[in-house]
């Protein structure tokens, strides 16, 4: 049995544990993660789908870090390449991006958040070496991990994005079966993330869908326009590219609402539905003007 078990770990000490992260190697991971997520970002085949949130939401760089960190010898080693690799990666997508975008060097505003995230690589990827001992400390260190991948996978298929929630997922089958060394921390901490998944079912919106719409006619506006929605408790809108007539829209629960674009003098008002369609949930714009 103790065989059959090392034979069915052998791959996942092999990813976590068995390869090279010396820092020519963490830059290159770094540049290459980079590339790969503004090519995401740029490339219109990704628009509206589970891989286009390697560049917004944190799922994606959780495994970047883990396989790092399980890779350093050392936790202050972990947590300086942890670091290095958040301090270059994050940048160079926005700069890989920038000949391509309307916004230009304006993409650097939203920065900000990626900037905070990574000094905080730092002390948790010192933490977050102790994964390595798999015992009971690893699945102490995983269970926030654990919990937020269950809520986001909940949310990304309620949101219709399957594949995302399928990722998410399959990072929790990971960790569990790469951290844990007997059943009963197996158990453990399927626990937590079953409790997560649980938790948020009772809490959660009834719906958890954000997506990039072009409004009706694809009207432009300026910088400066402004939304207003009549009920955020079904959606919010925000403005993603003023020029081509595009929104953001983060909807809560179905139903229908309205929304007012603003733009100096001029006001325009649409209606947004937020439905099933099968398995999904979808969003209808209709100008009310």
């Amino acid at each position: 049995m103790d065989e059959k078990k090392a034979a069915a770990r052998r791959p996942l000490n092999g990813l976590f544990g068995g390869l090279s992260m010396s820092w020519p190697i963490v830059i290159a991971f770094a540049v290459a993660a980079a590339l790969v997520t503004a090519l995401v970002l740029i490339l219109p085949v990704f628009e509206h789908t589970s891989f286009e949130r390697i560049g917004v939401h944190l799922e994606a760089w959780i495994l970047f870090a883990v396989v790092i960190m399980a890779n350093c010898k050392k936790p202050l080693e972990s947590a300086l390449k942890v670091f290095v690799f958040f301090l270059v990666s994050q940048p160079l997508i926005y700069l890989f991006q920038v000949p391509f975008s309307y916004q230009g060097w304006g993409l650097f505003r939203y920065y900000t958040y990626w900037f905070v995230a990574t000094l905080l690589t730092f002390p948790m990827a010192y933490i977050g070496w102790y994964i390595n001992k798999r015992n009971w400390l690893s699945v102490l260190i995983f269970a926030p991990v654990l919990a937020f991948l269950g809520m986001v996978a909940y949310q990304c298929l309620l949101g219709g994005l399957p594949l995302a929630s399928l990722f998410c997922l399959a990072q929790i089958v990971l960790y569990i079966l790469g951290f844990c060394s007997d059943v009963r921390q197996m158990l453990a901490a399927a626990a937590v993330a079953a409790a997560a998944v649980a938790l948020i079912a009772l809490y959660s919106p009834r719906v958890a869908l954000t997506v990039i719409q072009s409004l009706p006619d694809e009207p432009s506006f300026s910088q400066t326009a402004t939304v207003t929605v009549d009920d955020e408790s079904i959606a919010q809108v925000q403005l993603h590219s003023p020029e081509s007539g595009s929104v953001y829209i983060y909807a809560h629960d179905l139903g229908t609402t309205a929304f007012t674009v603003t733009d100096g003098g001029r006001q325009t008002r649409y209606e947004l539905e937020v439905f099933r369609q099968g398995s999904t949930t979808a969003v209808r714009l209709t100008p009310l003007d």
